[in-house]
């Protein structure tokens, strides 16, 4: 702030009034289709939006309530009342200022592509089924939260379909779509509520709107309500409070990164993670739901100016006298429209050209893809991002053991000076081995996925094998798993007579020897920085 300017400060305040023209219908739809009453998508742009923007570890971060919450919230309102997800909220709010203070906003990144476009594509697809009553104004009472179960209540009640209310969400979603050739500062989703809700009135359509499902709206907020928490609520909500956690991680850390690119700047992933957790906390104070950064609404944010959190805050407060003023009017907009606008969404978070260039991918990446995909679909989110995680890793460790290996090297043992010399024909220095001294190269990371091809490599030698070495110069790293085969073969060796040499060992297993007191069995003098000092010594051993 120390070079803010006032023409920068307009331009912030234009930004942030424009934004909130932009989440204004989002939060509205997003929280209907959420299972809570409307108001609430706008506490939650209000209290946590402003928080994020003012506590934030990015600049031009614009958060509140988006799409990828709508299938984790729904499920848990459907659960556990809108008491359980207020806790869920409130736990999940914690959760992310520990991970911001225990420094892990670098560890998200770890989280795989297959597994963030699964989930993503896959909430894309529930959000786009659970808008199908609403968009066509089928009389099918309550709806399934189960995705089959959902399709085939509305298979049976198609021939309740309502043409007027389809009509009129025809007519928002063509506004949504054309309205951008008109006009990109005002959002099409605004004017397509305006109009038809216009129309609605005019025409005095039998139509559903937001007043005849939840009646009169309050526009003031709520006062602090703190939740009462208990252990048996604790452990029924803290797998659903993970997931809004780690999926408000990854889509606010996510949104940062885009800005960054656009503005030139450096988030700081770790202080990003502290306030989006205490704005979390903050909402659900406030009876609002799970909140994060928002891109679509970020861009939008740079696009017009914005370069200070000057501009999310503006947003809040604009948004907080939109409500003052204007809520009561909101009575009056169709649900067909807000589905309309929902729908939109879910083609945008669908990401459908980018799952489609994932089949070009490994196997392996398509198996976690689709796997993520079917089960945020068919089970829930939660169920998803564990499942696609384990068997992410799963597949990850046994790419790792396929890469890494336990070479015999039957030829004459050298090496160049220059580390990088790849063969053993191109080495200057040659060593014969005599006979009896055996060489084995481990080449990749040793961990367990690789500790049976050494222990069956230590199963081949033979009784006239005297001098066994061990060449380590390709190990980065070294588990327990590991270790313990090293001490099986070190076993083996002393049972068989045999003298083991270690060559060219890194510093992590060199740590990891050491601390478990192999490095003093096998002895310091038989630690050797070549593989040529290493053959020397056996050749003058005999």
């Amino acid at each position: 702030m120390k070079n803010y300017t006032k023409k920068q400060f307009l331009k912030d305040i234009t930004a942030g009034i424009i934004v909130a023209i932009i989440a204004l219908p989002l939060s509205i739809a997003l929280a209907i289709a959420s299972g809570v009453s409307p108001e609430k998508g706008l506490h939650t742009a209000i209290i946590a939006g402003f928080l994020i923007s003012m506590l934030g570890g990015s600049r031009v971060q614009i958060g509140g309530p988006t799409g990828a919450f709508m299938v984790i919230v729904y499920s848990i309102v459907v659960r556990f009342g809108i008491d359980g997800l207020i806790i869920a909220t409130f736990l999940a709010g914690i959760i992310m200022i520990l991970m911001g203070v225990l420094k892990l906003g670098s560890i998200i990144k770890f989280i795989p592509y297959p597994i963030t476009t699964g989930f993503t594509s896959g909430i894309a697809v529930v959000i786009f089924s659970s808008q199908i009553k609403d968009f066509f104004g089928l009389k099918s009472g309550e709806v399934p939260a189960e995705f089959i179960d959902k399709w085939k209540v509305y298979f049976q009640s198609f021939n309740t379909i309502s043409i007027q209310t389809t009509i009129i969400g025809i007519v928002a979603l063509m506004i949504i779509i054309l309205w951008p050739r008109i006009n990109r500062k005002i959002p099409g989703a605004l004017i397509a509520l305006i109009v038809t809700s216009i129309l609605v009135k005019l025409l005095n359509l039998e139509v559903a709107t937001i007043g005849t499902k939840f009646g009169q709206l309050s526009s003031a907020l709520p006062a602090i309500q703190f939740p009462n928490i208990s252990m048996e609520q604790v452990s029924l909500l803290i797998a659903p409070a993970f997931t809004i956690a780690i999926l408000g991680s990854i889509e606010s850390l996510l949104s940062a990164v885009v800005s960054d690119g656009m503005i030139g700047g450096k988030h700081r992933s770790n202080m990003e993670l502290v306030a989006q957790g205490i704005a979390n906390m903050g909402s659900a104070l406030f009876g609002g739901i799970p909140a994060t950064g928002a891109i679509a609404r970020t861009v939008a944010n740079i696009k017009n100016g914005g370069r200070t959190p000057v501009a999310g805050m503006v947003h809040a407060v604009t948004l907080l006298l939109i409500m003052v003023i204007f809520m009561p009017l909101a009575k009056m907009i169709p649900l067909t429209s807000l589905a309309a606008v929902l729908i939109v969404v879910a083609y945008n978070m669908s990401e459908w050209r980018e799952f489609k260039e994932l089949f070009k991918s490994p196997k392996s990446d398509i198996t976690v893809l689709l796997v993520t995909f079917f089960i945020t679909i068919l089970i829930d989110l939660v169920k998803a991002i564990e499942i696609g995680m384990v068997l992410a890793a799963l597949l990850f460790m046994k790419r790792m053991a396929d890469v890494s290996n336990v070479n015999v090297m039957k030829m004459d043992a050298s090496e160049e000076d220059d580390e990088a010399a790849c063969s053993y024909e191109e080495e200057s220095k040659k060593v014969q081995t005599p006979e009896g001294v055996q060489i084995y190269e481990i080449n990749g990371p040793f961990f367990f996925g690789a500790a049976d091809k050494f222990l069956e490599a230590a199963g081949e030698l033979g009784h006239k094998t005297k001098i066994l070495i061990i060449r380590m110069r390709n190990v980065p790293s070294m588990d327990a798993t590991a270790l313990h085969a090293f001490k099986r073969m070190i076993h083996t060796c002393k049972h068989k007579k045999i003298l083991i040499l270690i060559s060219g060992i890194n510093q992590q297993p060199l740590n990891v020897l050491k601390k478990a007191d192999v490095y003093d069995i096998i002895g310091e003098q038989y630690f050797f920085n070549r593989i040529e000092e290493a053959v020397q010594f056996a050749v003058d051993y005999y």
